[in-house]
């Protein structure tokens, strides 16, 4: 054998020399094995890059097909960086073994495109002096040719300071009296915060819902220390003084023709546990129908899910309400109430889901994989998925026109495939029993037929009631951090400032920016032009408002 003893030879140069031999070889492997390595890693991003990109312009192409979509598009960019931080790794790694010899190609990564970066930030110019005589002849006659620029983005940390306002004081020679300017207007009493640090806390706690003990671990290691009670207290002035906008966006909101509207559970601390409390969304959302009414969403915290609320939420408002089939509701859809009857539009979405459930083949296969006992999947399920999807490929192409397009459109596409639906919905209801899931689904349809084809007669109602369940998102995310509400004040306190976040966000305005702006001026600001600060008149505004929140 080639590695038997009898076979080493006894010199040791000549066993120097074959264990370098040994070593290169060595090296020579675990350089391929890096390159492997790294191409692999490399692979495994592209393809999870062209996945996600694929998704993402399905979705835009033809909206969400799946309750889960959005869901999953989140999963994969999770695991698109993860990959992509994987293969960064891999890359670096095999550069390493690379330079250990002199026999392995190279690997380097073909990284997307990036993106030059933003023109509006600031430069700051580094010069790398040159070279005073010339590195072939050593002269000192050398002339400038040109530069290379690398740009670097790079941020400067959190900077803190202190502003001191100071205000003189004169005594009058004659009179003696004493004269000085009157003291500035605070966002807050007493002023020891000004409106960005304010804006910062409260977007950091309602929009990023990072607590507040956590902020003040922050600032504290940062060498700013402040007491947790004096943040909160913050937070309750701001609330306070922020009050006259959260009316206005209220009034702005029930002045809508149609209202969407959904809820969601809310953890309240009590004695001992936590109780389920619920925050209420209330939306008003135009542009589907071509409607230049500002967006707005308006939030409500209580502590159960009684009935009372929505109907105490919605006692001076009537028009259309797009929601789910809540008992709640129904006492607002009579038709002597007062100020008016409102009309309940359903959503398909909610009707497409248990149906969805029993024909998710997807999620069924990755049951089986697991091991589990997979579900039964049901044609009826599969064949009423794709009737319904249907009707949102239509509400599709129409969405943005006027409720006239949208209405004439629906009365000569959408109405024949409706009623050949009803048809087999009832043809198909009759043969099942009535504890049948699919029976239960189909109820769910018949019994609120007028309120599910109300769309069809007016072209203002959407199929689905998305823009509610998408502003409650934040507060579905948020449970997360935050964990629960400290108590029913700190429930309604954070629901009036979902409604600030909501609606600037709709507004495509950003949030801390707005709040930082407003909070500098509201307090000396005239009451009947109020209206100028809120989201959607604020983003009109001068640049100059834009720079004084920065």
């Amino acid at each position: 054998m080639e590695n038997s003893p009898d076979l080493l030879p006894d010199d040791v140069a000549a066993l120097r020399a074959e264990l370098i031999a040994a070593r290169a070889k060595g090296a020579q492997i675990e350089a391929e094995l890096a390159v492997a390595k790294a191409k692999a890693s490399e692979d495994l991003a592209v393809i999870a890059r062209q996945k996600l990109r694929i998704e993402k312009l399905e979705r835009q192409l033809y909206g969400p097909k799946a309750e889960r979509r959005a869901r999953l598009i989140d999963q994969m960019e999770f695991q698109l960086a993860e990959l992509e931080m994987a293969a960064t790794e891999d890359e670096l790694a095999a550069e390493m073994a690379v330079a250990a010899t002199v026999a392995v190609a190279g690997f380097t990564r073909s990284r997307p495109v990036k993106k030059p970066l933003p023109d509006h930030l600031p430069r700051e110019r580094v010069v790398v002096p040159g070279p005073v005589s010339c590195q072939c002849c050593g002269g000192d006659r050398l002339r400038k040719l040109g530069e290379d620029i690398t740009e670097t983005l790079e941020v400067i940390p959190r900077q803190w300071k202190v502003i001191q306002t100071v205000r003189e004081k004169f005594t009058c020679r004659d009179c003696e009296k004493i004269s000085q300017a009157p003291a500035p207007f605070h966002a807050i009493p007493r002023g020891w915060a000004g409106p960005n640090l304010l804006a910062m806390i409260l977007f950091d706690k309602f929009g990023q819902h990072l607590p507040l003990n956590r902020q003040v671990e922050r600032f504290e290691r940062e060498g700013v220390p402040l007491s947790l009670s004096t943040v909160a207290d913050s937070i309750g002035a701001c609330c306070a003084v922020l009050d006259p906008i959260i009316k206005r966006i209220e009034d702005h909101t029930f002045a809508a023709e149609r209202l969407h509207g959904d809820d969601t559970t809310v953890p309240v601390l009590a004695a001992g546990k936590t109780d389920i409390a619920r925050s209420w969304v209330y939306v008003r959302d135009d542009r589907p129908f071509g409607g230049t009414a500002a967006p707005s969403a308006m939030f409500y915290y209580s502590r159960d899910r009684a009935g009372e609320h929505p109907q105490a939420h919605l006692a001076g408002y009537s028009g259309i309400l797009q929601a789910d089939a809540y008992t709640g509701y129904t006492k607002l859809y009579l038709p002597d109430r007062r100020p008016g009857p409102i009309t309940e539009a359903a959503c398909w979405v909610h009707a497409r889901r248990p149906f969805f459930a029993m024909a998710d083949v997807e999620a069924n296969a990755r049951r089986k994989a697991q091991g589990k006992k997979p579900a039964v999947i049901s044609p009826i399920a599969v064949e009423m998925v794709q009737r319904i999807d249907a009707l949102f490929d239509i509400e599709r192409e129409i969405n943005g026109q006027s409720a006239e397009v949208r209405k004439a459109a629906r009365q000569d596409r959408s109405l024949p495939l409706v009623l050949e639906l009803e048809a087999w919905m009832k043809a198909q209801r009759a043969k099942l029993s009535r504890n049948d899931d699919l029976a239960k689904a189909f109820d769910y349809l018949l019994k609120r037929w007028p309120a599910f084809t109300l769309f069809l007669d007016d072209g203002r109602v959407c199929l689905s009631n998305n823009a509610a369940e998408r502003a409650l998102r934040g507060i579905a995310l948020g449970r997360k951090s935050w964990l629960f509400a400290g108590s029913d004040r700190g429930g309604q306190r954070a629901a009036a400032m979902y409604s600030l976040i909501v609606s600037a966000k709709m507004n495509d305005v950003d949030p801390q920016a707005w709040l930082a702006d407003v909070l500098h001026r509201i307090a000396g600001y005239p009451a009947h032009r109020l209206d100028e600060l809120l989201p959607w008149n604020w983003k009109s505004a001068s640049p100059a408002a834009h720079k004084l929140a920065a």
